[in-house]
Parts: structure tokens; sequence; C-alpha cells
């Protein structure tokens, strides 16, 4: 398997948390949005720690621009809240998710 640099514009499925003001102002409700627009499939949900880990599959240009979306600072998206930091992208393989859900 290989960390997705390599992989053309193929299904892949990317795992990021994100950590900062993410809780409870409107980032998983936006990050499905996006993640709709750009025909992915998956979840976004909150951990107890505070970040919200974001789970996405579908071709692999779409992930990369949500997972710029999620990370790009000062966000020229209007994302809610405030992001300080995210995990290093974790590339796999797909696993079927369907629709895009807030958990």
């Amino acid at each position: 398997m290989t960390d997705g640099s390599d992989v053309g514009g193929g299904v892949r499925r990317v795992a990021v948390f994100v950590r900062g003001n993410v809780q409870g102002v409107g980032f998983r409700w936006w990050t499905r949005a996006r993640a709709l627009e750009l025909g992915l499939s998956g979840f976004a949900r909150n951990t107890a720690d505070g970040r919200v880990e974001v789970v996405a599959e579908g071709p692999e240009d779409a992930l990369r621009r949500l997972v710029d979306l999620l990370t790009e600072s000062p966000s020229s998206a209007r994302r809610p809240g405030h992001v300080t930091a995210a995990s290093t992208p974790a590339w796999s393989e797909p696993r079927g998710e369907r629709g895009f859900l807030e958990r």
C-alpha cells in the first residue's frame, strides 16, 4: 500500500484529525457540505479529546481538495471555528462508505 502520493485519480480513503475550536461551531456540518459538493462519502465526528475526525472516500483529487479546505489557513472558504492543527492525512483503500454523515 502507498501513502496515496503516487496514485493517480483513483478512488481512495483518507482520514484526518483536525484540532482547534472545531466542536460546537458548525465545523462538521460545513465539512459535510464541502464533501458532498466534491462528490465524497464518509463522515465527520467529534472525538472525546476535542478534535474532529474526518474520513472520506472518493476520487483522490477531490479528497486532496477536501484536506486542503480543512487545513488551509487562513480559511478562504469561510470555514466555521478555528483550526490550529491537523494530522498528516492517512491514506488507505476505500471501504464502501455511502453518503456523508455527521456523527
